[in-house]
């Protein structure tokens, strides 16, 4: 048996290491702890195991916050993907104006939220908006609904003006990871008769998991700023009931790692349903015709420590993900 030598690039991954523990364990390990005390910000904390957690769940307003939330970000999340893998294989072909389109797409994503937001509700705003007048001089004025009447209508004006604002730079990731697919790979499949949808299937998805990785935390990141503006009218009543900024600003943090970890619950759970049921019925099969593969199911193997790590990194990742979008928007509501 040979002695592994330790190269050059073990030490060079030590530094990387260390921002690692710096960045996302220390901080992990620090609000759980956090978690699980009473601290007003100054003094002793005093523990109290999951009573903040009991109390999260009972109060109403927090579950109105968590399903707002995942209205929003189960909605924007799947568009945001399928109409910014869609742009990217629009862009990826040959067509006359192809950077003209590129830049309209992306155009969007460049401006402010905040003027973006002005836009929008200059064109939808009831009975003096630009979309009402229209109707109104075509004499059709009742034609015009009013999108702010109700709570279900009002998610899916966000959610379509999300996609629309953001699905340009959901594209460009795409584009990025489709440009670096070898085009070798799909005359090779054109010969032994695949077609167009199955080179995307085998070939174009598989090699894209690295830019929908990108694409899932940007909009984990997204979605999660919904918390802080849907907290706005509960800014002043923290406020009224003698809260400072730091105490609200430690409110939206702790709402929005509650809101990581249920999600990593929830989808490390579907993953393993998901995975049972493949193992079981076999639904993703590798090819239509019987003998082309040893297995005709795409085999699938659960290793328990690949879950625990998995869900490690999806609550590093998402406390991080929600310590931008607090400070960012907390800065504006409590300024």
């Amino acid at each position: 048996m040979k002695n592994r030598k330790i190269g050059l690039h073990t030490f060079m991954a030590v530094p990387a290491f260390a921002l690692y523990c710096l960045f996302f364990i220390y901080p992990l390990t620090k609000g759980i702890g956090m978690s699980l005390t009473n601290w007003n910000g100054y003094g002793q904390a005093e523990f109290i195991g999951l009573k903040n957690f009991v109390d999260f769940f009972k109060d109403s307003r927090a579950i109105s916050d968590i399903k707002t939330t995942v209205l929003f970000a189960l909605g924007s999340a799947p568009l945001l993907n399928i109409v910014g893998l869609l742009y990217a294989l629009l862009m990826n072909s040959k067509f006359k104006g192809k950077s003209v389109a590129r830049a309209c797409i992306y155009m969007p994503a460049i401006i402010s939220p905040l003027i973006m937001g002005y836009i929008w509700y200059l064109l939808l705003q009831p009975g003096r908006g630009v979309i009402f007048n229209l109707l109104n001089q075509m004499g059709h004025p009742e034609w015009f609904p009013n999108w702010m009447s109700c709570y279900t209508s009002e998610i899916v004006v966000l959610v379509l003006v999300n996609v629309w604002q953001y699905a340009g730079m959901t594209m460009i990731i795409y584009l990025a990871g489709l440009q670096n697919i070898s085009q070798d790979l799909y005359d090779a499949a054109m010969i032994d008769g695949a077609t167009g949808w199955q080179s995307f299937r085998f070939i174009t998805l598989p090699l894209l998991v690295p830019s929908i990785r990108i694409n899932v935390v940007t909009n984990i990141i997204g979605s999660l700023s919904m918390l802080i503006i849907d907290k706005k009218n509960d800014v002043v009543t923290l406020r009224n009931l003698g809260a400072n900024d730091k105490q609200i600003t430690r409110v939206f943090l702790f709402e929005g790692r509650m809101i990581a970890v249920i999600g990593a619950v929830i989808g490390i759970g579907l993953g393993l349903l998901l995975c049972w049921l493949q193992q079981q019925y076999g639904f993703v099969r590798l090819g239509d015709s019987e003998g082309s593969f040893i297995v005709n199911a795409y085999p699938v193997s659960v290793h328990y420590s690949d879950v625990a790590i998995i869900f490690v990194t999806v609550i590093a990742v998402g406390w991080l993900a929600v310590w931008y979008p607090v400070r960012a928007l907390s800065k504006r509501l409590l300024s």
